[in-house]
């Protein structure tokens, strides 16, 4: 459980600051260009599981008895504008708390603001810092209002971008306005990202990266080149980069249907690392394989995701992923899905006349390549499954929510009830059902 007292000083930060935001929400002047900018969210997050059935557990599983866990993270976002075109980002960053079981034995982990950690206890580290220059290709500008890592003031329409430091690559990739923030949508680690892009990152989900980006009002292109940690799950960066390191690629066309606008994302990525192989495990040691045993530089892993979001009316809107990667080699940092299909809608409170509130309701199914689903049969362990044994099928994740605004552009409480079968593709275990509430604040 986390101190009473992280809390406390957390949400007083997050409460100090709304009537500043209040102040500037005032009115929107787009002639106001702001040079320096400072922002702050905190998100308490609880969960809690009945006891359900399983026939057996191992190292990795989902613990079957009742449980209940609290999560906490705070952020603060510093920015200045260094000169045109070009700004600098920094972003301090608490964590602490823990996910159900320790986030073991779920692939589509409940709660998307918690990763696997060794330690519970708040710790305060550097999530991001990066530098941003945009070259303008035409005339025309946008404004863009202040928010996160955004400083308010106007933009070239069409642009090339680049980004040099240490992001959380889905900042810029696999965007979608209906799922992709845990800390304002759906929880799941399902809906954050395409469940099949093991996506480089550390432990907490940031790493040294250079990010090219060519927008335009309908096109977006992106390249991304991203270090990968030292070994799988890990929080030190492998810094050998003509052996490791990872590609990701995407392009977005957007477009409106009768006034209504969409868009489709399509993604593909390449890493390399010393990964382990999953038939190798097994031939070296059929009734205990160890993943770890066969790391070796030169493996690979590869996939491809497909993202569309719609809105279908002012106040309603859908979305759709699927993703699929090869599934030899060791998942390294994201989740253990090799194959992924999720969509859902996300609808406004105006029918009952609280705009700023949201209902949504999704599903996600994940499942294994043949190699992975062997190795998990085998009594082998990722880094976040292992039952010890596996009777596979298909892991599934329904998933409602609520958030409610409580104070203007502030304070949000949201209800989440989420519905598992197969966690962690076992049919031996589940069904599961999980209780969350969610605090966020944003300044």
């Amino acid at each position: 459980m986390l101190p009473g007292k992280t809390i406390i000083i957390s949400l007083s930060l997050a409460f100090f600051f709304i009537y500043c935001k209040e102040a500037s929400a005032q009115q929107l002047d787009t002639t106001f260009v702001e040079k320096f900018s400072f922002h702050t969210q905190t998100t308490l997050l609880g969960q809690y599981k009945p006891s359900f059935r399983a026939s057996y557990s191992g190292p990795n599983s989902l613990l079957p008895l009742e449980e209940n866990q609290i999560s906490l993270t705070a952020t603060w976002y510093a920015g200045a504008r260094l000169w045109k075109n070009a700004s600098v980002f920094i972003n301090p960053e608490v964590s602490g708390g823990s996910g159900l079981s320790d986030a073991f034995g779920v692939a589509s982990s409940t709660n998307g603001e918690t990763f696997r950690v060794g330690t519970h206890d708040p710790k305060l580290y550097l999530a991001r810092l990066f530098i941003r220059q945009l070259f303008p290709l035409k005339q025309t500008s946008t404004y863009l209002s202040m928010d996160f890592n955004q400083l308010a003031g106007s933009i070239p329409t069409h642009y090339v971008a680049i980004t040099v430091g240490k992001v959380d690559v889905s900042d810029f990739f696999d965007n979608n306005t209906y799922s992709h923030n845990p800390r304002t949508q759906f929880i799941a680690w399902g809906f954050k990202d395409h469940g099949a892009w093991d996506y480089p990152a550390n432990t907490r989900g940031y790493t040294p990266s250079i990010i090219l980006e060519y927008v335009t009002p309908k096109n977006e292109l992106r390249y991304g080149l991203s270090l990968v940690p030292l070994e799988a799950n890990g929080n030190d960066i492998n810094w050998r980069i003509r052996q490791a390191g990872s590609h990701t690629l995407e392009y977005t066309q957007r477009y409106t249907i009768k006034g209504m606008s969409g868009a489709i994302r399509l993604l593909g990525y390449f890493t390399s690392a010393n990964m382990g192989d999953y038939n190798q495990s097994i031939a070296l040691n059929p009734q205990a394989p160890d993943i770890t045993d066969t790391r070796a530089y030169g493996n690979t892993k590869y996939g491809f995701g497909i993202n569309a979001e719609q809105a279908i009316c002012k106040t309603l809107g859908a979305f759709f992923r699927a993703s699929w990667d090869d599934g030899h080699h060791e998942t390294w940092a994201f989740t253990e899905i090799d194959r992924s299909i999720s969509g859902g809608v996300s609808l406004s409170g105006n029918l009952w006349k609280r705009p700023a509130d949201h209902f949504g309701l999704a599903y996600v199914a994940s499942g294994l390549s043949r190699p992975h689903r062997s190795y998990l049969q085998a009594g082998g362990k990722g880094f976040m499954l292992g039952d010890g044994n596996l009777n596979y099928g298909w892991e599934h994740v329904a998933e409602l929510y609520y958030a409610a605004e409580m104070i203007k552009n502030s304070i949000y409480l949201s209800g989440t009830y989420q519905f598992l079968v197969n966690p962690g593709y076992n049919r031996d275990r589940g069904p599961v059902n999980v209780f969350s509430v969610r605090v966020h604040a944003r300044i």
